[in-house]
Order: C-alpha cells, then sequence, then structure tokens
C-alpha cells in the first residue's frame, strides 16, 4: 500500500487551476479538464463530475467545498516572498508567525474555501512528520 495523494474538490476547475498556478507558482503535469495533476503531486478535481463518479449524483448544494477539517500544506523556500505574492489575493486566515514548533507559516483561503498554509521547509521528525 503506497498513499499517492488527497483530492481538493473544487467549483470551477479553471479558476482553481489558475490560482494554484499563478498565485503558487505550480506547475501542471497533466491537465484532463475536469482534473488537474501538478508536478508536485498535489491534484485537484472539479467536484460534481467527482460526485457523480464516486457517489453515482452530485450534490444539489453550491456550498463551499472547504469545511475547516483538511489543511492543504505547501513548502516554500522563502515564505516571506511568498507571503508578499499571495496575501494580496487572497482571504488572509494568518499572516506569517512561528509556530509551537519553531516553523514559519501563514494560512489563507483557496477559491473553495480549502484552508491553505504555505510553511518554510522544516527536517522531517523521526516520523517524517513536519507537524510538531
Amino acid at each position: 500500500m503506497r498513499f499517492i495523494n488527497p483530492i481538493p474538490f473544487v467549483r470551477d476547475i479553471n479558476r482553481s487551476k489558475e490560482f494554484y498556478r499563478k498565485r503558487l507558482g505550480l506547475r501542471i503535469l497533466e491537465d484532463f479538464g475536469n482534473f488537474v495533476l501538478f508536478e508536485t503531486g498535489f491534484a485537484i478535481h472539479e467536484g460534481t463530475s467527482l460526485e457523480q463518479t464516486v457517489w453515482g449524483k452530485a450534490s444539489a448544494g453550491e456550498e463551499p467545498y472547504g469545511r475547516r477539517n483538511l489543511l492543504l500544506y505547501f513548502e516554500h523556500e522563502d515564505v516571506e516572498a511568498a507571503f508578499e505574492n499571495i496575501a494580496p489575493h487572497v482571504e488572509l486566515i494568518h499572516p506569517v508567525e512561528r509556530q509551537a514548533w519553531g516553523q514559519r507559516v501563514f494560512r489563507f483561503y483557496d477559491p473553495d474555501r480549502h484552508a491553505v498554509e504555505i510553511g518554510e521547509p522544516q527536517n522531517p521528525g523521526p516520523a517524517g512528520n513536519s507537524h510538531g
């Protein structure tokens, strides 16, 4: 068994594709229309088509997919530069702050209100997890 990646549902695939490409600088590896895979392994899927595939029907609501129960985590070598480039274009959760485990991060919402965290690179602990 090998974990590959989570796939966040998005309402507007083009809006989200441009957000992650332009704002976060992710490069597209494959674009299948309703599914986009970025070079880092991060992927997004147009929500209603994936709902149809997985559950056999799309949900009726138009509420945001983000539910404050998932954090999309990215790292950037220069967290301050990333903040300066991204912050003016997003709804911030908080600016750059040092966390209890010493890492500096900032957090914001993507267009579907998924919480996104950008942190400075960390040396992984024994379990390979940066978060403490």
